[in-house]
């Protein structure tokens, strides 16, 4: 069983940074505390200069199998989010075909535990037709992260926009909610305006398209059905300043029934990027005006909004081309989401403590992750080392996404991820990896 020892690393962990030796041992942290001297073999890790923090949970993510495999696969994307810091994830249910049944989602469980290198979990889809199946879901909530429903258009059979459906599901789910908030019909409303208007849409449409008022009339009547039946409601990707107003930070995470997410993108691009990135940016919901940027990042800091994710959504190059109706919706992120929030931190914009909180402690407080998202003892050794010396430039030779792309590509981070362990094994370090061990299903207290 292997053991490994961190001397003298800066941990960042629960609101605090302080040097600490780590022991782990097997899958799990064993001892924390100064000056740890373990007997017998040990693998001791040099922690000077360096910055040991619990592995990233990442909630949303579109590793695209089955189905889509041309463009990723749980293999290749969990291998990225690695190389990021991401040691678990929750991933969709909008695969081909969709994860509406119960034996469609265990399919995508088996495919993970062959070949996923992170720890896993998958949504259960909804769609207007399957409530009765979703809600066999509520004899496994100690095994799958939640109910995914989207509340506007997605792949396949996916759109939920009877009422009745979304009445009993709220009413009934003994499982959290994750919603897609945007309203279809303001949404075509906003096209069919602007295609009468000018003709050929352009990449800075899709804001106006996919506006402020889509996304709050969408989000204020999933919490409106959630306050009715007391449901266990997430809204995911909050991209707007309107959108904000809707959530509290009254109460501490533990006790919110209705939680709100921000994606890495929504606080790093503004509209004003489709003018070089043009379709790259194209994602749902759609990058915004600048004061939606500085609205999130207040938000976030004052805990109106409670978790940081991706929403990693990988297509080809070629599927980013061409007019406004062809070019797919999606960004592949989750290589560098970690990186991306230490720019920041670099930059005076969040502390070291906060990233830890947003990414991984209340991630885990939010699904009640078992044993997970914090350098505790007793919980699984899923860590990030850290390197705030030494930067990293994303590149087409560094990218580890299988779509071979990112948005970020050029981009220096002030930082690097040197070493990434999923339950006390050194997946990742400096460039080399161990496949040999898969990670494991995640847990969730009922």
């Amino acid at each position: 069983m292997q053991r490994y020892l961190f001397k003298n690393i800066a941990m960042v962990n629960e609101g605090k940074i302080e040097h600490a030796d780590v022991l782990v041992n097997g899958e799990r942290i064993e001892k924390i505390g100064p000056h740890l001297d373990e007997k017998g073999k040990v693998t001791e890790i040099n922690g000077e200069r360096k910055h040991l923090l619990p592995g990233i949970i990442d909630d949303q993510v579109h590793f695209r199998e089955p189905g889509l495999t041309h463009k990723a696969t749980i293999y290749t994307e969990s291998k990225a989010a690695i190389a990021g810091g991401v040691t678990s994830f929750m991933e969709m249910p909008n695969t081909i075909p969709n994860a509406l049944t119960l034996r469609l989602l265990e399919d995508k469980y088996h495919v993970a535990a062959q070949t996923s290198l992170a720890n896993y979990s998958f949504f259960m889809g909804v769609s207007n037709t399957n409530a009765e199946e979703v809600l066999k879901v509520n004899k496994h909530k100690a095994v799958i992260c939640g109910v995914k429903i989207f509340m506007g258009a997605s792949t396949g059979n996916m759109l939920v926009d009877n009422y009745g459906t979304l009445e009993k599901i709220f009413r009934e789910s003994e499982l959290l909610i994750a919603t897609h908030c945007e309203d279809e019909k303001i949404i075509k409303a906003n096209y069919e305006r602007l295609k009468n208007e000018k003709g050929l849409l352009s990449p800075s449409d899709h804001a106006l398209v996919r506006d402020d008022n889509a996304c709050f009339e969408s989000s204020l009547a999933a919490i409106q059905i959630a306050k009715k039946y007391n449901t266990r409601l997430h809204i995911l990707h909050i991209s707007t300043e309107k959108e904000v107003q809707l959530f509290g930070n009254m109460l501490p995470l533990k006790e919110k029934r209705i939680t709100a997410e921000v994606c890495v993108h929504h606080l790093h691009f503004t509209a004003d990027d489709y003018e070089q990135l043009g379709y790259k940016i194209k994602c749902n919901p759609a990058i915004k005006a600048p004061n939606n940027k500085e609205a999130l990042w207040k938000a976030l800091l004052d805990n109106h909004l409670d978790i940081i994710a991706t929403d990693h959504a990988p297509h080809l190059l070629s599927e980013k081309e061409g007019d406004y109706e062809h070019a797919h919706a999606g960004l592949p992120l989750v290589q560098h989401p970690l990186l991306l929030m230490l720019h920041y931190y670099n930059r005076g914009k969040i502390s070291l403590e906060k990233i830890v909180e947003k990414m991984s402690h209340a991630v885990a407080d939010c699904f009640q992750l078992k044993e997970r998202g914090y350098i505790r003892e007793g919980y699984f050794a899923d860590l990030v080392v850290a390197d705030l010396h030494s930067s990293t430039t994303v590149s087409k030779e560094n990218i580890l996404y299988k779509c071979g792309w990112s948005p970020l590509e050029g981009f220096t981070f002030p930082a690097s991820i040197e070493k990434t362990f999923v339950n006390g094994r050194m997946v990742y370090g400096n460039g080399v990896w161990d496949e040999s061990v898969k990670g494991h299903r995640l847990k969730f207290t009922p």
